[in-house]
C-alpha cells in the first residue's frame, strides 16, 4: 500500500516541477512512510511513497520495465498475481526483476495492452508511462478501493492520491458550490467531483490514456450487471457462495508480512475473520466502542473473537479524544465526509498498527448480497404500485401537510413517488427543502444529477437491484470505501476487502432477489452459505457497525465544542450559521433528532477551515511503526 504523484508536462519541461513534487510527497507520507522515490525525464515526472506489504527487499518504485520503456507507478494489491505472472511467462515468454504484484501490472499491459486491467483481481490505482509512444496509461480498480485525483493547469497534468498533494501544486481553492449542494444531501460529495472545482476524480471501473498534448480519453472497463439466474438448488448455490469467498480470502492473505482482521458484532466481519483463520492460525482481531451503553459491539466481537479462536484486542473511545482528533481526521480525508463511523475507525486503525501491518474487512457485503433494511422497503411499498398518478401525487401533498415525526408521514410520502425519486443512496441527510441554510442553493441542481444515468441504465432491472446498482456508484465509493481508505492509510495500515472482488461479485450478480432480501431478513443467500463458519449468536445479527453516540453529545458532552465551532467558522457567504446554530439549539432542547444533519455542517466547516481558511492547522503525528512485519 502506498502513494503515488504523476505529473506530465505539457511543455516538455517536467523536471523543474522536482522540488515542488518532493514536499507534495510528504503530505502523503502516511500512506507509504517505508521509503520514497522519484523519476523523471522531459515530459514525465513520478513520485512514489511506499508501504511495502510484498517482495520488501525489491518491487522500488517508480518501477522500470522492458529495459525501461515504461515506469510504473502502483498502489494496491493484485491477489491473482502469481497467477497472472505465470501466464506472462507462458504465453509470451515475459521476464521478471521483482517478486511482488506491480511488476505483474506492467508485464500485463506490454503484452495485453489496455485490457490488461480485467485481468487484474484486486485493488488499484496505478499510473504507466511509455517512454517511447509518450502516453500515460492509467487505472482505478474495479469497485473504487483506491483513489485516485487529478487536476490540469496551463503547466500540464497532475495525478495524485492525496488530494492535499494536488492543492499544494497547483494552488486550487474555490469551492465547487454544487459538490456542497450535494455534501449536504448525500454526506460526501459524488464522484467524479470533489469539493475544489479545480480538483476530479478518476471514477472507479475506469481507465484512460493521455498523451504529451494533455488531451485525456477515458473509458469504462467496469459496469456492474445482473445476469440474475433462478436457483434450484439451494444447497449448491449457497456452497457456491462459501467456497468464493473462502478463495477471496484466501488470495487476500497473501502478503510478506502479518495480516489481522477488523472485527465488528456482524457477520461480514466475523465471517471474514474465521475464514481468515484458517490461513494464520495466529489471527489478531480488532474492535471499537464507546462508554456508552448501545453503542458498543465489544462484548460480541469478543464473544465471536473467543468462538472462532482468534485473539482479541479492543479499544474504547471517550468523547474528548472523538472531538480533539475531528481536525486531523477531516485533513486526512481531503474532501469531507459526514459519516461518524470514521471517527472510531482511525482509532482502531491506530491499535492496529501497533501490531499488524495489514488488516482484512467486511466492507461490500451489504452492497453486493443486499444487507441493508433500506433494500426491504420495495416490498413495504408493494401496497402503492397500483394506484394511479394522479392519486399518488394527492397522497404525496398530504405527506408534506402532516405534523413532522407523525408515525407513518414518511412512508406515505415516499410511497407517493418513483424511485427514481425517493432513494438515491444509503445516506439521505438534508432534503431539497430543508436547505434553507445553503445561500448558494441552486433549485437547477438535484441529487438526481447524480443517479440519473445509473437509473437509466437499470430500467430493465427490479427495484431492490436498481437500489443496490445505485449504491455500488454512490454510496459505497462515496462514503464507505473512502472512510475505509483514508482512515487506515493515516496509520500506514493496509485494509483489504475480501467482499469486493470481481468473483465475488460475480456469484453475488446472480443471485434473484429472493435469495437477497426476505420480509424477515437481509442477506438471505449469504447467512444460509455461513451457517458452518459464523458462530449462532451472530449469524442473524443485526449489525451495528462502529455505532457512535452523537446525537446524546451534541446536546450535551460536545454541546459547547459543536457551538464554538459554528461561531467561529468563515462560511458566512456559503451557509447561514443562524440557522445552523439553531437547528443546534433545537437539538439540545428535543425531541427531535437533528444531530447527523448538525454532524454534516459541523465536518464541511471543519473542512473549510482547515482547506480554505487554512485557520485550522492540525498537528501531523508520525507514522505509528513500531511493526515491521
Amino acid at each position: 500500500m502506498c502513494g503515488i504523484l504523476g505529473f506530465l508536462s505539457t511543455t516538455g519541461d517536467a523536471a523543474a516541477l522536482k522540488a515542488e513534487a518532493e514536499q507534495a510527497l510528504e503530505l502523503m507520507r502516511h500512506r507509504g512512510p517505508d521509503e520514497s522515490g522519484l523519476w523523471h525525464d522531459d515530459d514525465m515526472l513520478m513520485g512514489f511513497r511506499r508501504l511495502s506489504i510484498i517482495d520488501l527487499e525489491n518491487s522500488h518504485q517508480p518501477m522500470p520495465y522492458d529495459d525501461g520503456r515504461y515506469q510504473l507507478l502502483f498502489n494496491g494489491e493484485i491477489y491473482n498475481y502469481v497467477e497472472l505472472r505465470q501466464r506472462l511467462i507462458d504465453e509470451f515468454g515475459a521476464r521478471f526483476a521483482t517478486f511482488g504484484d506491480g511488476e505483474t501490472i506492467v508485464a500485463a499491459y506490454k503484452y495485453l495492452g489496455e485490457a490488461c486491467v480485467t485481468e487484474l483481481r484486486g485493488m488499484f490505482a496505478f499510473l504507466i508511462w511509455d517512454t517511447v509512444e509518450q502516453t500515460l496509461f492509467g487505472a482505478r480498480d474495479w469497485f473504487g478501493i483506491k483513489p485516485l485525483f487529478y487536476a490540469e493547469d496551463e503547466r500540464g497534468i497532475y495525478f495524485g492520491q492525496e488530494k492535499k498533494s494536488l492543492l499544494a501544486l497547483t494552488g486550487a481553492s474555490d469551492v465547487d458550490t454544487t459538490s456542497l449542494q450535494h455534501y449536504l444531501t448525500l454526506q460526501y460529495v459524488p464522484e467524479p467531483a470533489t469539493l475544489h472545482k479545480a480538483i476530479r476524480r478518476i471514477e472507479s471501473g475506469t481507465c484512460f490514456t493521455v498523451g504529451v498534448d494533455g488531451k485525456m480519453s477515458s473509458r469504462r472497463y467496469f459496469r456492474p450487471t445482473f445476469p440474475i439466474e433462478l436457483v434450484t438448488d439451494e444447497t449448491a448455490r449457497w456452497k457456491e457462495i462459501r467456497d468464493v469467498l473462502d478463495d477471496s480470502v484466501r488470495v487476500h492473505m497473501r502478503a510478506d508480512v502479518t495480516v489481522g482482521a477488523f472485527l465488528s458484532g456482524g457477520i461480514d466481519s466475523t465471517a471474514i475473520a474465521a475464514l481468515a483463520k484458517k490461513y494464520n492460525p495466529k489471527l489478531l482481531t480488532f474492535s471499537v466502542g464507546f462508554e456508552r451503553e448501545g453503542y458498543s459491539e465489544i462484548d460480541v466481537a469478543a464473544e465471536s473473537a473467543a468462538a472462532i479462536g482468534v485473539t482479541h484486542i479492543t479499544r474504547v473511545v471517550t468523547a474528548e479524544e472523538f472531538a480533539e482528533v475531528l481536525p486531523l481526521i477531516v485533513w486526512y480525508l481531503d474532501d469531507p465526509v459526514a459519516d461518524p463511523a470514521l471517527v472510531p475507525l482511525y482509532f482502531i486503525a491506530r491499535e492496529a498498527r501497533r501490531h499488524v501491518k495489514v488488516v482484512l474487512s467486511g466492507e461490500g457485503a451489504d452492497e453486493l448480497f443486499g444487507g441493508y433494511n433500506i433494500y426491504r422497503e420495495p416490498l413495504s411499498l408493494r401496497a402503492f404500485k397500483p394506484i394511479p398518478r394522479p392519486l399518488k401525487r394527492g397522497l404525496h401533498a398530504l405527506s408534506g401537510r402532516l405534523p413532522e415525526g407523525l408515525r407513518g408521514k414518511d412512508l406515505l410520502r415516499r410511497g407517493s413517488i418513483p424511485i427514481e425519486e425517493r432513494y438515491y443512496g444509503n445516506a439521505r441527510i438534508f432534503r431539497d427543502d430543508e436547505l434553507g441554510l445553503l445561500k448558494t442553493y441552486d433549485k437547477n441542481v438535484s441529487y438526481m444529477d447524480v443517479t440519473r444515468e445509473h437509473y437509466q441504465a437499470t430500467k430493465h432491472l427490479d427495484d431492490v437491484t436498481r437500489m443496490q446498482y445505485i449504491d455500488l456508484y454512490t454510496w459505497l465509493r462515496g462514503d464507505i470505501l473512502v472512510k475505509a481508505d483514508k482512515m487506515t492509510m493515516a496509520n500506514s495500515l493496509e485494509l483489504r476487502v475480501p467482499f469486493l472482488d470481481k468473483e465475488v461479485f460475480d456469484v453475488a450478480s446472480r443471485l434473484p432477489v429472493s435469495q437477497r432480501i426476505t420480509p424477515d431478513t437481509t442477506k438471505y443467500a449469504l447467512r444460509q452459505a455461513l451457517r458452518d463458519v459464523v458462530p449462532g449468536h451472530v449469524l442473524n445479527r443485526r449489525k451495528l457497525g462502529f455505532p457512535v453516540p452523537i446525537r446524546h453529545w451534541l446536546a450535551a458532552e460536545l454541546y459547547d465544542w459543536a457551538h464554538a465551532i459554528i461561531t467561529e467558522s468563515q462560511t458566512d457567504a456559503l451557509l447561514d450559521k443562524q440557522a445552523v446554530l439553531a437547528l443546534l439549539e433545537a437539538h439540545r432542547r428535543g425531541p427531535h433528532d437533528y444531530s447527523r444533519k448538525i454532524w454534516t455542517v459541523l465536518i464541511f466547516m471543519l473542512w473549510h477551515g482547515v482547506f480554505v481558511e487554512q485557520r485550522i492547522s492540525p498537528d501531523v503525528p508520525e507514522p505509528v511503526y513500531p511493526v515491521s512485519v
